[in-house]
């Protein structure tokens, strides 16, 4: 006899699932713009990058020096405003005693570095750090601490403020008298609000009505994050990008504003950056990668934002070594055949193979469903990597 079915299951693809075939036309590298815009909701001029690259908010990635080494890149660091950054005058020490400890004590060590009260004194100082180095700068804080901080970072001159959270809504209950509203704080801070993280159609179209500027999308891919073992949640990115991307679509038939769609996490390689903005995105939102940058502050690890919560850590501490400069990264030159540098350089040539002289074109390029896409004929390859 057939049975009821209770839930059907929709398939949803990641980056290994998916490949980009290419375009009827060729262009040049050097040709393609790879600028994009985060929108001012007040009208006084968005905030233009260079380059379309976000580093995430982790302390092992971003701090000041890094933030302005990224900015005179073209790219835009985001500094956390919950982290050791503005509870700590001096981390050197913090650093060196979250490198040596072994995985075991990382944890309980950093639950117990970040016991450390916030200090809002260096909010502003962090931010004007930042400024000082002649670079935008972009913070990020959880939800809970958004209306004491944001103002403090906003008013020391922050031109971002990122809102970020394992999953946000616009419909959130909670037992504080008035909650976190999106729409205010735009109308407060007057400056762009990125707001985080979300993985869905639906949502996303509910936040861009908030007069938001940004979302970032993705739930547990990062390297660092173990939301997904921990709570079970999650969507792969590249259905979740297009997902989000349709509902930006969507958004500025509604209302003719464009509000921008920023992948975050997950991002290994060039190619994860390229099937990003073929999937949708307007910008990427990179850590484990900028993790292994000379200039990070981590020692050659990386954690995420989440590995220090009291209660339910969803994260873990993760060593991932010291690659190459900042700038070797993102533009190379690259000796390494894995993808892993020259980020800028592989989104570039990616555009010229399809076809598409800026991002939004790049929106139109066509995706396949490819599983087999990095095994195919590469029996040597993997021979080679396991002999």
């Amino acid at each position: 006899m057939p049975y009821p079915i209770k839930k059907e299951l929709r398939p949803a693809y990641g980056f290994d699932d998916v490949a980009i075939a290419p375009g009827r036309i060729t262009i040049n590298p050097e040709m393609v713009d790879t600028t994009m815009s985060i929108p001012s909701p007040n009208g006084s001029g968005p905030v233009d990058l260079g380059i379309p690259i976000l580093a995430s908010a982790m302390d092992a990635i971003v701090d000041p020096q890094f933030a302005i080494h990224l900015g005179k890149l073209g790219g835009l660091a985001v500094l956390n405003l919950n982290g050791i950054h503005v509870r700590y005058e001096d981390v050197t020490e913090i650093y060196a005693d979250i490198a040596a400890a072994t995985l075991e004590e990382s944890t309980p060590l950093m639950q117990k570095i970040y016991e450390e009260p916030i200090k809002e004194e260096l909010v502003a100082r962090r931010v004007q750090q930042i400024k000082n180095g002649g670079v935008q700068c972009a913070v990020a804080t959880i939800p809970a601490t958004t209306k004491k901080l944001a103002p403090i970072a906003s008013e020391a001159g922050a031109d971002v403020i990122v809102v970020a959270a394992t999953i946000t809504t616009v419909r959130h209950r909670s037992k504080s008298v008035r909650g976190l509203i999106f729409s205010e704080l735009v109308e407060q801070l007057k400056k762009p609000i990125i707001v985080g993280n979300t993985v869905s159609y639906d949502v996303t179209l509910e936040l861009m009505h908030q007069g938001i500027s940004g979302v970032l999308v993705g739930v547990g891919p990062g390297a660092a994050c173990t939301s997904r073992e921990v709570l079970g949640i999650g969507v792969p990115q590249v259905t979740a990008t297009i997902d989000c991307a349709a509902a930006r679509d969507e958004y500025f038939k509604q209302t003719g504003r464009y509000v921008p769609i920023i992948t975050d996490g997950g991002i290994r390689t060039g190619g994860d950056i390229c099937k990003s903005f073929a999937s949708g995105a307007d910008a990427v939102m990179i850590g484990t990668p900028f993790a292994q940058a000379e200039e990070s502050p981590g020692r050659g690890f990386n954690w995420g934002m989440a590995t220090p919560d009291t209660s339910l850590p969803r994260g873990t501490r993760i060593t991932v070594g010291t690659k190459a400069p900042l700038e070797q990264i993102l533009f190379g030159p690259s000796s390494l055949t894995d993808g892993t540098l020259n980020l800028v350089g592989a989104l570039r040539n990616c555009m010229g193979i399809v076809g598409a002289m800026d991002l939004n074109e790049m929106h139109e390029t066509e995706l396949i469903l490819a599983p087999s896409i990095k095994t195919e004929g590469k029996i040597y390859q993997h021979a080679q990597a396991g002999g």
